[in-house]
């Protein structure tokens, strides 16, 4: 059993930045592929980044890449999304979900079928 809270979130500027925070809890959170997932209102939730279990290997959807990094601690049992030169379009709840096992990478990492555990969410809103 994962469980897992986010924070972190809160109101900025555009071109400011955020760290948003996954917390898990459990002995085997190492083992897990960590992604985070944002959903505007009205729109459906979207894929934003995963990281491995260990750490060396990172992917990320078209809304983040080159602004957003994904990285993690083991010992601290947490991931965490540096979110950087954010736009208005990057308004929305930000969730961190748990994999144990994403397949055929990268083409799996937007299938939330394949994630065990999620959090509750954190809201991340950018003003113009």
């Amino acid at each position: 059993q994962v469980q897992l809270v986010e924070s972190g979130g809160g109101l900025v500027q555009a071109g400011g930045s955020l760290r948003l925070s996954c917390a898990a809890s459990g002995r085997t959170f190492s083992s897990y592929f960590i992604s985070w997932f944002r959903q505007a209102p009205g729109k459906e939730r979207e894929f934003v980044a995963t990281i491995s279990g260990s750490g060396n290997n990172a992917w990320y959807g078209d809304s983040g890449k080159g602004r957003f990094t994904i990285s993690r601690d083991n010992v601290k049992n947490t991931v965490y999304l540096q979110m950087n030169s954010l736009k208005p379009e990057d308004t929305a709840v930000y969730s961190c979900a748990a994999a144990a096992w994403l397949g055929s990478i990268p083409a799996t990492l937007a299938d939330l079928r394949r994630y065990n555990y999620w959090g509750q969410g954190t809201q991340v809103t950018v003003s113009s």
